[in-house]
């Protein structure tokens, strides 16, 4: 593998931001430190006035492979998280067929090892009446990221709404157990009750029908079953203000056996944003309004909130568009992520070492990642090269989705991704792509 030497680059890491040099040799940090002579057959990369953050970990994405690669595939999505810094993503199991048993769940990996750009792995999908085929995930603790269990609609037979099933699984599930809270109940009452107005619906009534109430509920039934059972619980997508009193910011991360996350979207969309945007935004859990995303913000900086993902959910133009009861839920963001977040930095709203604690150091520590998530000598160099003063518009020529499009089309964000390494390879350099090298599959202390 090529030997890369970065000179004179400011390295964000572990809540500092200090300059020297980064030796990649083997696919690793070989070296850190104020100055490194350039060695044989090494390829020098001048860093003056950039800085380096580790490979931003994206724990909830929806790649679409298999049986839905008309809107995404594992390969395109993957390109285009790293060209936006994400070195790793885990996906969630709501494909065709979705990953319901373990063969299922092996098939996905497969795909990936041919495919991926970026290092991966797969959540293991939770029905009613799988409870057996999802348990089998404890012989595989070190290497599948978790189970996943939809406590609200979802796609097939992903709703997970038996009580027994449930609480069998929060009982003797040995991984992380990652849920999307939204009380079903809930949900279908406040669509009857809007229904007997008479009107048609738009975009704006999404948080109405998907209230708040809707995710507390859920979020507190899974937070009950965890404490119950002592399982180690991460609530995905928060969105609600109620919610923000489940949690904690008193302890540290890896002491904790509850944790939350924050998505993108959440924190830059509000329900004002439907006016402008309409279905491009409808997503599941909804965007609510302003006073939500506030508290989501003052949590997130407290530590009530650990880590922050997108659940980039690609869909067609042709499926967003039309009426609001037949547009699907979800929006592209894994490109943009990461420099949404560099616009907060250049904003003031976050610090540059916050955003590296929460995209990448909290995920691994979460997941208990292996050698990934921070710049330590010995670990994978997968890294992220950014410069905070190279400002890009986002439009239809730069959007690497393969739905081609995005809700922040037009938005200039004042800060770029440069050059991104996976596992030691510059797999993205300015623009162009080196495919010779996949990703690899995450591997887990556990």
């Amino acid at each position: 593998m090529q030997i890369y030497l970065i000179k004179n680059i400011l390295i964000v890491n572990e809540g500092t931001i200090s300059s020297g040099d980064v030796l990649i040799k083997k696919g690793r940090i070989d070296k850190i430190a104020a100055n490194i002579q350039t060695q044989a057959l090494t390829t020098e990369i001048n860093g003056e006035g950039l800085h380096l953050l580790p490979g931003a970990i994206d724990d909830q994405v929806h790649f679409r492979e298999p049986g839905l690669t008309h809107k995404a595939n594992i390969h395109t999505e993957s390109r285009a998280a790293v060209a936006g810094g994400v070195t790793s993503f885990m996906e969630m199991p709501n494909t065709i067929p979705p990953a319901l048993t373990q063969e299922l769940l092996e098939e996905k990996y497969e795909i990936a090892s041919r495919s991926a750009l970026a290092n991966y792995s797969f959540f293991m999908g939770t029905s009613n009446n799988n409870a057996d085929e999802v348990l089998r995930t404890n012989e595989k603790k070190k290497e599948v990221c978790g189970i996943k269990i939809f406590m609200g609609s979802s796609t097939g037979n992903l709703l997970v709404n038996n009580p027994l099933a449930l609480d069998r699984v929060f009982r003797e599930c040995e991984v992380l157990i990652a849920t999307h809270c939204e009380e079903e109940r809930v949900i279908s009452q406040n669509l009857q009750r809007l229904r007997s107005e008479n009107r048609e619906f738009t975009a704006a009534d999404h948080p109405l029908i998907r209230d708040d109430e809707a995710c507390f509920q859920s979020s507190f039934k899974a937070v009950q079953l965890a404490k119950k059972h002592g399982s180690r619980l991460h609530i995905l997508h928060l969105t609600t203000e109620k919610e923000m009193q489940l949690f904690t910011d008193m302890l540290p991360l890896p002491e904790k056996r509850i944790t939350a996350e924050v998505c993108v979207h959440h924190l830059h969309f509000s329900s004002d944003d439907y006016a402008r945007l309409g279905n491009l935004i409808k997503c599941n859990p909804a965007i609510k309004a302003p006073h939500n995303r506030e508290a989501l913000w003052k949590a997130l900086i407290s530590g009530k909130l650990d880590l922050i993902a997108t659940d980039h959910a690609p869909h067609t133009l042709e499926e967003k568009t039309g009426p609001y009861e037949k547009a699907h839920a979800g929006l592209p963001l894994v490109q943009h992520s990461l420099p949404l977040m560099l616009h907060y930095v250049k904003e003031g709203r976050i610090g540059l070492e916050t955003v590296a604690k929460k995209m990448s150091h909290a995920v691994a520590i979460c997941f208990r990642i292996k050698e990934r998530g921070f710049i330590r000598e010995g670990y994978y160099a997968d890294l992220a090269l950014v410069d905070l003063n190279a400002p890009w518009t986002v439009a239809k020529e730069n959007i690497l989705y393969k739905c081609g499009w995005s809700p922040f089309e037009g938005f200039k964000f004042p800060s770029s991704v440069k050059k991104t390494f996976v596992n030691g390879n510059l797999v993205y350099g300015n623009g162009l792509f080196d495919e010779s090298q996949h990703g690899q599959r995450l591997q887990f202390d556990r």
